[in-house]
């Protein structure tokens, strides 16, 4: 059984560096950034969401442990109207393929409800199929989505 354990200022900043390039690589690979901007813009948007770092109001930084190991992060934002939003859920590469993903999703929705959340949203990249098909299993709906083509 995984546990959600609020994430510390160092869990906070290590977590930071690696979600930045990776958000960065992630918008790079969508053909949404270009590389040379993709660092400078991905921290421009951690810094408007976090800026209070993992003490800013109405967001909830958690590190998912598995019998006392670190095995990954979530962070999940209250928004209005009772609705929350994953902007992030990282389970760690040699942990992964082991149902972390799928228990620290079920363990996020019970602080939804903890907080009065009654619905939760998330966006995942297009070229994360595996992702996509777990969150599809643990009943999240498609809402909108986004299409491009190279000209």
């Amino acid at each position: 059984m995984i546990t959600l354990d609020v994430m510390n200022s160092t869990e906070f900043q290590e977590y930071l560096n690696t979600a930045i390039h990776s958000y960065a690589e992630s918008n790079v690979q969508s053909g949404n950034w270009s590389e040379q901007e993709s660092i400078s813009k991905a921290m421009e948007q951690y810094t408007q969401l976090l800026p209070d770092n993992e003490k800013t109001a109405d967001n909830k930084l958690f590190t998912i442990r598995f019998e006392g190991e670190e095995v990954g992060v979530i962070w999940m934002a209250l928004k209005p109207n009772n609705k929350g939003f994953i902007y992030d859920i990282k389970i760690k590469e040699d942990y992964r393929g082991r149902g972390f993903g799928k228990q620290a999703m079920g363990e996020i929705e019970k602080v939804a409800k903890e907080y009065g959340l009654k619905s939760i949203g998330l966006h995942v990249f297009a070229h994360n199929p595996l992702a996509r098909s777990l969150y599809e299993k643990l009943g999240y709906k498609e809402t909108s989505i986004v299409m491009a083509k190279e000209l």
